[in-house]
């Protein structure tokens, strides 16, 4: 039996690897469903989704002058829902731009934002300070005398 690029076919799952499963078809050849072609999901663990001698359905993607067969599961099955894009991807598509964040507080001046940032910079230089003093053991504590 001849196997036709885009034909659906059964199979059975005949060995796992970490890069996809090989399944074998009804003619007795066998071709590959690479891991990608699994499930419309991120598939981890393929063992989660398959195991040996399941009989599963498979799309033909390619078949090349080897004799090696490409094969996909999830292009076999148009019944499920395509995979949920990201959000970004849909407003992309759609031409719509994300809305900028509020803006808080317009009226604050260059010379207040200025001055808050001075404030909260010297408080984190002096808790820096006093840390790194603690560390050191404080003040003078290395100079000590002996009389």
């Amino acid at each position: 039996m001849s196997i036709e690029v885009g034909s659906i076919v059964e199979g059975i799952v005949t060995g796992i690897t970490n890069f996809g499963v090989f399944v074998q078809l009804s003619g007795g050849e066998v071709g590959l469903v690479h891991i990608s072609e699994i499930a419309d999901t991120y598939v981890k663990d393929i063992n989660d989704f398959l195991q040996k001698k399941d009989r599963v359905k498979v799309k033909v993607l390619s078949v090349d002058q080897g004799g090696k067969i490409g094969l996909s599961i999830k292009q076999a099955n148009p019944s499920a829902p395509p995979a949920r894009q990201p959000e970004r991807i849909q407003r992309k598509e759609r031409g719509e731009r994300r809305k900028p964040a509020p803006v808080k507080n317009v009226k604050q001046g260059f010379e207040d934002k200025l001055a808050k940032f001075m404030k909260e910079s010297d408080e984190k230089l002096q808790d820096l300070k006093k840390n790194t003093e603690n560390k050191r053991g404080g003040r003078g504590s290395c100079k000590q005398e002996m009389n």
